[in-house]
């Protein structure tokens, strides 16, 4: 398996490429969400490989990167960013980020601007969660395990009616999140506490297209919508999905990212 050292870890990674497509060949970078891994993105897989370089990573401590102690930063798990694609020699790239990985997408925005063509925000928020809800994240999870939150994933990142319609698809993100490191969520749980770009975002100058759900109750369409007022010419899209829309409308989803990386979108 691939891995990539990177301040005090190793970080998993996947690049997929359309058959003899060229070193040159357009790429974009998909980050997960807090709780889950790089499997997150396999809806979006056969639409992105007809068009472009594919890369996907599990964020420190999640999926099978490490878990070196934390707490963690934003600028730290932006920096793992950066040391993949220099260790694969991607000198640019589309970016798109969910959630946790939105908020360092912006980071990187900011911060590594020339590593950037086009940014996707998708369920995301500059300041995400309240400090109440994150003391008492970490908390329970120090306490009782990674089972004190995978159990309530359909309620956080679904849709009622998805989950009652697709039971096998809660199941693995379910097993996603129980197989994730209690301590490296936690880590990125002070990431994410930590982490205000509320008042950085205005130097984002990638162009960037801003993907909220409907009835996303983590990242609620208003933090979106923020996002899009802030970020110079940022485009807005909402669809009608909670949390993890790339999963719960997979193909409108498609419709609207490979439009806005190809172009086609105003």
């Amino acid at each position: 398996m691939p891995f990539v050292d990177s301040n005090g870890g190793r970080i998993h990674y996947r690049l997929d490429a359309p058959e003899n497509a060229s070193p040159d060949a357009p790429c974009v970078v998909l980050s997960n969400s807090l709780g889950s891994n790089l499997s997150m993105w396999d809806s979006q897989m056969p639409a992105l490989m007809q068009h472009c370089r594919v890369l996907r990573y599990d964020t420190r401590g999640h999926g099978q990167s490490s878990a070196p102690p934390g707490p963690y930063t934003n600028d730290e798990l932006t920096l793992d960013i950066v040391r993949l694609l220099d260790s694969l020699k991607i000198k640019r790239a589309h970016f798109c980020g969910l959630s946790m990985g939105g908020l360092a997408g912006m980071r990187l925005g900011v911060a590594a601007p020339e590593r950037i063509d086009k940014l996707v925000l998708c369920s995301t928020g500059a300041k995400i969660g309240s400090d109440e809800l994150w003391e008492t994240r970490i908390d329970t999870v120090l306490e009782k395990g990674m089972g004190s939150v995978a159990g309530t994933v359909h309620e956080r990142w679904f849709t009622p009616s998805f989950a009652a319609r697709q039971p096998s698809v809660i199941e693995s993100i379910r097993q996603a999140v129980l197989q994730c490191s209690p301590e490296g969520y936690v880590a990125c749980c002070a990431a994410i506490w930590n982490g205000d770009e509320r008042g950085s975002i205005s130097r984002i100058r990638a162009r960037t297209l801003v993907i909220p759900g409907h009835s996303d109750p983590a990242t609620p369409p208003a933090d979106g919508r923020f996002l899009a007022a802030n970020i110079p010419g940022a485009e807005y899209v909402e669809l009608e999905a909670s949390h993890l829309s790339n999963v719960e409308c997979a193909d409108e989803f498609n419709e609207v990212l490979l439009g806005f990386l190809r172009g086609s979108r105003a």
